[in-house]
């Protein structure tokens, strides 16, 4: 079965679910998407690993990345390769100097996983037929949007709505106490924020 190459193009509140966030895969080369509902532990895992941001303490994903490193196993891809009852399914394609193995995993776990090895994410065409959305827009239109979308998107209620009224002081003092809490989510939404008015003054 032919694999398609999917990547990140978004992190967002789910409309509909309560505390779930949805990623957003994007086809490379192509206009369909094809949206995942995860949990907020692991879409702040992602999150965390898409801007490179460097908590205190190793994450779980973080931790199994180093436990991976240490033991000589690479993780080279992984596939979203079952649709079952709207749950998806997926599995690691890992290496070691002896062998080649596949794992089952989460979905999100695989995409944070996915995001810390850099390693290309794969589906296959029935996946996208049932669950993907076609996007109506020409590639030039699809890359521009791309490089302007954030991974937390800006329309959808997050919490975060006062942060216009806030000083820069106040800002940085917030950001400080978030990223103790380990809220990499709200985090990201300050830091922005504070790169906004940044950019303002130059």
């Amino acid at each position: 079965m032919k694999k398609i190459e999917l990547e990140i193009v978004a992190l967002s509140h789910s409309i509909t679910q309560t505390h779930s966030y949805a990623v957003v895969l994007g086809e490379v080369d192509g206009v369909r998407r094809l949206p995942i509902v995860i949990g907020g532990f692991e879409a702040q895992a992602i999150a965390v690993a898409l801007e490179k941001m460097q908590p205190s303490r190793p994450l779980t994903h973080d931790l199994i990345k180093n436990f991976m490193n240490s033991f000589g196993v690479t993780l080279h891809e992984i596939i979203i390769c079952d649709l079952q009852e709207g749950i998806f399914f997926s599995k690691l394609v890992c290496s070691s100097d002896h062998d080649t193995i596949e794992i089952d995993s989460r979905t999100s776990d695989a995409l944070a996983l996915a995001v810390r090895f850099s390693c290309p994410i794969y589906t296959y065409e029935n996946i996208l037929d049932n669950a993907g959305i076609l996007m109506e827009e020409t590639e030039g239109e699809k890359k521009k949007k791309e490089k302007q979308e954030a991974y937390v998107e800006d329309d959808v209620p997050t919490g975060n709505e006062d942060l216009k009224t806030m000083t820069l002081d106040e800002l940085n003092t917030l950001l400080n106490d978030v990223l103790d809490q380990e809220d990499y989510v709200r985090a990201i939404a300050i830091r922005d924020e504070i790169n906004s008015r940044n950019k303002g003054k130059k």
